[in-house]
């Protein structure tokens, strides 16, 4: 069996998730991990043997690898990561900046013609997978409204947010759909719907010694972008607490598309995720989507492309014939 071989550019949580997914993949090889950190640090705390190197060394894996999945965080990293990626490499990455997905795009666009590789960009479930079905029911019922409801789940950008409030300690916060919101999509009602209605939005922070809690719950309600367009309620816990009960990072969510055939017959599509792991999720839809990159760019196509643009046989590793016969 030909091996695609594969490099994990970071290796946080989606980087962990990451090399799990290969394993689930016989098609998949690992030939290097690229860390900012110390490499030997890294290699000593994983249990199988891997190559692991430092970014600085990416140049010298030019040709040695299939696809690059890059596993940064979108803030900061993959705006400048996945463009200087594309240079040499096919990429794949899950860029999730929504605002900033058009300008992304054609920075990575321009690399990977450059370059004669492709670049995948916001692989993910959101962006990515809800994308994708929120494309399939505006197409097929284009008189209707679309909805996105993320969690129960834990918001990593947004417990970050709490944790940089000065006398907090550690942080995490749920996103939570209102379900009497989703009940009225489900029934079609089509309502209009505001963020307050939505979402709400619930915090367990522990707190340094001497921190004024009436003070960070004001600033964690008030704090704009984040919290104060929600409901939100924080509670206070020992970090005792918050290993044993709020260490995992399960998310998940629903797309729901309410709209009408014919003369008004009612028709309600839904597509839901319910994730004990987000990142290992996350992690496994950028290796499927590294197989359909490789075959892309084995097909000469180069530049940037989003998962609206591949077909989704190429992302499996059965062949035209088989998919057809198991799965159609």
């Amino acid at each position: 069996m030909e091996k695609i071989r594969i490099g994990i550019y970071g290796f946080g949580n989606l980087g962990k998730g990451v090399l799990e997914a290969i394993k689930q993949n016989p098609d998949m090889e690992l030939v290097a991990i690229f860390t900012r950190r110390n490499p030997e640090d890294v290699a000593s705390q994983l249990k199988e043997k891997v190559t692991v190197v430092s970014t600085n060394s990416v140049q010298e894996y030019k040709g040695k690898i299939d696809v690059m999945i890059a596993c940064g965080g979108s803030a900061t990293d993959l705006p400048e990561q996945t463009p200087m990626l594309a240079k040499m490499f096919n990429v794949v990455d899950s860029f999730d900046t929504h605002a900033k997905i058009p300008e992304h795009y054609a920075k990575v666009n321009e690399e990977a013609q450059r370059g004669e590789t492709i670049g995948v960009i916001s692989c993910g479930w959101d962006p990515g997978m809800f994308s994708l079905n929120r494309l399939y029911a505006n197409s097929i019922l284009p008189k209707g409204n679309t909805y996105t409801f993320w969690g129960k789940g834990v918001s990593q950008g947004h417990s970050d947010a709490i944790r940089r409030i000065e006398g907090v300690k550690d942080a995490r916060q749920y996103t939570i759909p209102i379900e009497e919101a989703v009940n009225r999509v489900r029934n079609g009602e089509n309502p209009n719907l505001t963020t307050r209605e939505k979402h709400l939005r619930e915090c367990f922070v522990v707190l340094e010694e001497g921190a004024d809690e009436v003070k960070i719950e004001a600033e964690i309600k008030n704090m704009p972008n984040y919290f104060a367009d929600y409901d939100t309620t924080v509670h206070f816990i020992s970090e005792e607490h918050l290993l044993r009960e709020h260490s995992g990072l399960p998310h998940g969510g629903s797309v729901l598309h309410s709209g009408v055939t014919g003369v008004g017959n009612k028709e309600v599509i839904e597509y839901k995720l319910n994730l004990a792991s987000n990142p290992e999720f996350t992690g496994a839809i950028l290796v499927a989507v590294a197989r359909a990159a490789y075959r892309m760019n084995k097909n000469g196509e180069s530049g940037a492309r989003t998962m609206f643009s591949i077909a989704p046989q190429l992302m499996s590793p059965l062949s035209e014939e088989e998919l057809i016969k198991r799965l159609l």
